[in-house]
Parts: structure tokens; C-alpha cells; sequence
């Protein structure tokens, strides 16, 4: 079986690149608007789970990898803000608070019509930042399309008093300590890829 990574996200690439398993990518066309009163959490989780199966459409014997993030902070969500306009008001209103970052992993096999689900939580705690600090973090970086408007491998981590969570790759978009497990169920371990059955 063929993995696939159900994204378009270069982020997301680079990070399974690290695993060192062949794969694929395709980028899904889901609407990716939140239900009414859906929780993060339950958002996250539904949209890579949609990812992996709208992917499924094309590839009918393969393993699938769907994921999703969103943020949390004051009760509501944090979008990939767009634009630089978004982008400083997102970092304002997360200014000396804690940020819950939600991602969810799907692993789809298309040929047994099965998935796994799981979702990863990293919780962020900004610094007291300042207008000026703002604007020179989203000028230098331009993190427009990350929720949360920062990239925590770069600049990003300037901003941040501390980070709370199981795996900092979750921050980046694909929680790898959580989809390692998921395709050890499916008989994939990248420490012993000679006896996995991915081809």
C-alpha cells in the first residue's frame, strides 16, 4: 500500500519527509467552514478525517494521511488570518494569554474503507507583546496563512513565555509522535521499513 499525504501544505511535507517513508501528496477540495456550535477539537478532527476520504476518491488502495489545526483563544477561533491586517490582530488578542492549538490526524485505508482518528493538543503561552514586536514579527515572516499568525519554527518562537504539549510538530501541522502510532497499526513503522508492507 501507497501513503499518501492529503495536503497541500509544503509545512506538512517537510515534516513527513522526516519519517522517511515514500509517499504522495494530494492537495482535497473540502469546504472547511466550522458547523454551527461545532468545539475546535471536534473541528479539527472532522475536517481531517474529510480530508483523507475526499482523497480516497482517487486512491483506492492506499493508506491516507487527513489533517487539520485550529486555535482557540477567548472562546473563539483562530482562522489562517490572510491578510496582514488579520494577521496583527490575531497576535494582539493572543498577547499575554494561552492559546490551545487543536490537530487532528486521520490515517484512511482506502482499500478496507477503515480510518484511525486522533487529535493532538499543544497549548502556547504568549508573551506581554507589543505593537512594535507585532509588526515586525508579521512583516519579517508574512505567517498569513498559519493559524495563530506565527510560525513556531522560525521567528514564531520569539513570542512565546512557554509551550505545553507531547509533540511540537503538532504546532507545525502534523502531530508525527501521533501518526507514527497510527501507522504502526496498519503494519508501518519507519525504524523498520523492511518489514512494513508499504511499497
Amino acid at each position: 500500500m501507497q501513503l499518501i499525504l492529503a495536503s497541500s501544505s509544503s509545512y506538512r511535507q517537510q515534516q513527513l519527509t522526516t519519517l522517511r517513508l515514500p509517499f504522495n501528496c494530494h492537495s482535497p477540495n473540502i469546504d472547511e467552514t466550522p458547523l454551527p456550535n461545532e468545539r475546535p477539537i471536534d473541528l479539527c478532527r472532522r475536517l481531517a478525517l474529510e480530508k483523507a476520504k475526499a482523497s480516497s476518491k482517487l486512491f483506492k488502495n492506499h493508506l491516507i494521511i487527513g489533517s487539520d489545526q485550529v486555535a482557540q483563544c477567548d472562546n473563539s477561533l483562530l482562522c489562517k488570518p490572510g491578510t496582514t491586517e488579520n494577521a496583527i490582530a490575531q497576535l494582539q488578542q493572543c498577547s499575554g494569554k494561552a492559546v490551545a492549538f487543536y490537530t487532528g490526524i486521520a490515517l484512511f485505508n482506502s482499500k478496507k474503507n477503515t480510518y484511525q482518528l486522533d487529535v493532538a493538543t499543544f497549548t502556547v503561552h504568549f508573551r506581554e507583546l507589543s505593537t512594535l514586536e507585532i509588526e515586525n514579527y508579521i512583516q519579517t515572516e508574512k505567517p498569513l496563512q498559519c493559524a495563530g499568525a506565527f510560525m513556531v519554527e522560525g521567528l514564531g518562537i520569539t513570542l512565546f513565555e512557554r509551550l505545553e504539549g507531547a509533540d511540537h510538530n503538532s504546532l507545525i501541522g502534523l502531530p508525527l509522535i501521533k501518526l507514527c502510532n497510527l501507522l504502526r497499526n496498519e503494519g508501518i513503522n519507519p525504524l523498520t521499513p523492511q518489514a512494513s508492507n508499504l511499497i
